[in-house]
């Protein structure tokens, strides 16, 4: 099969694009080093276009192994025709390739099985050609009596029996009647009446009628939760018309055959005991898939924009890890994430003791100098807002009011961390709960460094996490955790295992090697002195050099995101403009400039026979030397006051952060216990927001008793 073909017609790129970069995947290169270092050979295909790539290719080339072991089951039956062999080689989906496979898939015992060991197979073939038999048909059938047959009516009925069964496996009948299930069929769903909902969280659905190709990603999901959970009936009515329609193509009836009556009721028995639970199963898995990967997608293009978050940088942070009962965890930690001091306040209920943790957040803030508290946004958020709110309010006229803020951080996955073997490893002396006020404190400083200590599930930055698959959905964060890590670049000697392990071509074993090489031997001094790590071989440098950033090293050119097969061409390129990596503020300037103009730049692509792409990366990189791109993202809000849901109201404006976004719509963090739904209807067309965005919005409702907030978008 061409694969590079049938790749770029669904992602609507060209099939040279495709074949060049199944051919350096299949050469063992990564997505980030193949999206970054060869776009010559790829024509600049990015790293979401690769991913796609790459599962195309591994569900095409699964494909052709079903149908390979398909083909070979068919032969060894002795079943194997030359007009099947064709339609299963021209089969283009695992749809298909079942639907033929069907009539010829070993089965457990059936009416029809049992009929077929009872001799009634000829009798069926006459029925199915609606023959014109001489005999009656009680001469006919009497043919077939004996003890295992001992009426006409059974002999009639095992036969009927083939024919259902025959007709419900026939792969035109199953595709024609699914096309119409997909596309008239209609989804029930009702309340199971003795099911509990106690939050009424599936109320749309107690009486829902939907049309199948009308349903939304995110009502398949709540369906089949719903289901799951046993609160709902779920059922799919197929037009009886499209069945029969598909029947009529396919099993012609002669109305003048004597057998045509057999046909009939053979059919409308294969249809209603058969053919339609397999094509309902057929629509909840196809609907199931479409729906997973919607919810799949929401979950990367969420955690990329969860991990592209510009750090906040030179802040002494005080982390809270909110709670009632149990209190609320402190830590501190310096400029670069060093713990300085931890402890536990009880503002809350029970204990109430609000007085007291001030004091202890005034003396903290004042012996570490903090200018940043870090909230997490999970049990007693909001009341711990208000508790930080007053203590910047009563450091009112005393110089450290001037630089104290708070923010609310998404906190997802802090327990995890907590937890977790690294956490011990990096916080061995602290108690597990503390661990997480450290972790929410960091990962204000540096999203990225810090969130990639967490597996990509439990960051939850998507709906119906447990209800996709699970196989599917930890392999596409990956590919983001991977992607966001090697667009931005690693410090090699300052990172940690977590974060190495996700720099092309590395991975955890060789991570672990990296930093203990560099605790034995010191820091790096060029990127060279990676081939001395075992196990650190030239593929695995040619892979991640390029991510890996050395500062103040030996080579000014390993602190940039060229790469070392490059550098021969960067030292001709600053020679030709009369540069150097050093050059002024002002050079630079014009290195910008000479990225806008096409015709220079493609003069000196050919002066220096080397590929446009590379010569405009290269040109970036000594421009703005080791930028960190993050930087060109909206800072997270920083807030000195709070309000209260009573203190909103209609019309109001307010500037606010996209906290998750999902199917229908994106919720706002606006400074209040509650996140507001920004429903799609409200958002201009075409407008894609991320998580972590700032945006202004407007409170379109508020439903006080049920605590939501509906926004509209207001224009910037």
């Amino acid at each position: 099969m061409d694969y590079s073909q049938k790749i770029a017609e669904g992602l609507k790129i060209h099939p040279q694009q495709v074949n060049a970069a199944i051919e350096l995947i299949d050469s063992g290169n990564t997505l980030p080093f193949i999206a970054r270092y060869r776009k010559e050979a790829t024509g600049g295909l990015t790293d979401e276009q690769l991913f796609q790539i790459q599962q195309q290719l591994s569900k095409l080339r699964s494909l052709d192994q079903r149908r390979q072991a398909i083909l070979k089951s068919i032969a060894e039956q002795g079943k194997l025709t030359v007009e099947l062999q064709e339609k299963v080689q021209a089969a283009e989906s695992l749809t298909s390739l079942e639907d033929l496979y069907q009539p010829f898939k070993p089965k457990r015992k059936t009416r029809a099985s049992v009929a077929r060991e009872l001799g009634l197979q000829p009798l069926a073939d006459m029925i199915l050609a609606q023959a014109h038999p001489a005999e009656s048909l009680e001469k006919l059938a009497a043919q077939y009596l004996s003890e295992s047959l001992p009426g006409i009516d059974e002999v009639w009925q095992g036969a009927r029996d083939i024919v259902a069964e025959t007709f419900s496996e026939h792969p035109e009948v199953r595709r024609l009647t699914r096309e119409s299930a997909m596309k008239w069929g209609v989804i029930r769903t009702e309340k199971i009446a003795e099911a509990e909902d106690a939050r009424k969280t599936y109320e749309l659905y107690y009486q829902g009628e939907f049309r199948v190709d009308r349903l939304r990603p995110h009502q398949v999901m709540a369906i089949n939760r719903g289901a799951a959970e046993k609160i709902l009936r779920v059922t799919l009515e197929t037009p009886e018309q499209s069945w029969k329609q598909a029947a009529a193509q396919v099993f012609r009836m002669d109305q003048r055959s004597p057998l045509a009556g057999q046909l009939s009721e053979a059919i409308q028995d294969g249809a209603a005991r058969l053919l339609l639970p397999a094509i309902e199963r057929d629509v909840e898995r196809i609907l199931t898939e479409a729906a997973e990967q919607a919810a799949i997608q929401v979950f990367m293009d969420n955690l990329r924009s969860l991990l592209n978050q510009p750090p906040v940088e030179g802040k002494v942070v005080l982390g809270i890890d909110p709670g009632y009962r149990t209190g609320c965890k402190l830590a501190v930690v310096d400029t670069t994430g060093k713990v300085l001091a931890t402890g536990t306040i009880y503002p809350h209920e029970p204990q109430k003791k609000w007085k007291e943790a001030l004091e202890t957040l005034t003396r903290l803030v004042s012996n570490y100098h903090v200018n940043l508290i870090s909230i997490g946004n999970g049990t007693a958020s909001r009341e711990t807002e208000r508790l930080a709110a007053e203590l910047i309010k009563s450091l009112d006229g005393k110089d450290q009011s001037q630089k104290l803020h708070y923010v609310i951080v998404n906190e997802a996955g802090a327990s995890v961390y907590s937890a977790s073997v690294l956490a011990r490893t990096e916080l061995p002396d602290l108690d597990v709960s503390l661990r997480g006020a450290v972790s929410i404190a960091r990962r204000i400083q540096d999203p990225l460094s810090e969130l990639v200590k967490i597996d990509p599930k439990s960051i939850g930055v998507g709906m119906y996490q447990h209800d996709v698959d699970q196989g599917r959905l930890s392999e596409a964060l990956q590919a983001i955790v991977e992607s966001v890590v090697n667009r931005v670049g690693v410090d090699v000697n300052t990172a940690s295992v977590a974060l190495l392990q996700y720099v092309a071509g590395i991975g955890p074993k060789l991570a672990e090697r990296i930093v203990a090489y560099r605790n034995e031997h010191g820091p790096f001094q060029e990127r060279r002195q990676l081939l001395d790590v075992p196990g650190l071989g030239p593929k695995a440098f040619e892979q991640a050099a390029g991510f890996l950033r050395i500062t103040n090293g030996r080579q000014p050119l390993d602190a940039t995101a060229i790469h070392p097969e490059s550098y021969t061409l960067a030292e001709k390129i600053l020679a030709r403009l009369g540069m150097t990596l050093d050059s002024s503020l002002a050079q630079r300037r014009q290195i910008s400039e000479l990225l806008q103009d096409a015709g220079q730049l493609k003069a000196l692509s050919d002066e220096l026979r080397a590929g446009l792409p590379t010569i405009q990366d290269i040109l970036e990189q000594l421009a703005r030397p080791g930028r960190d791109p993050r930087k060109n993202l909206p800072a997270p809000i920083l807030r000195q006051d709070v309000m209260s849901f009573d203190d909103l109201s209609t019309g109001m404006r307010l500037r606010g952060t996209v906290r998750n976004v999902v199917e229908f719509g994106a919720f706002v963090d606006i400074g209040v216990k509650q996140d507001g739904l920004l429903h799609r209807s409200q958002m201009p067309a075409g407008l894609s927001l991320h998580a972590g965005d700032v945006i202004e919005v407007m409170i379109k409702a508020i439903d006080a008793e049920r605590g939501r907030i509906s926004l509209a978008w207001v224009q910037a």
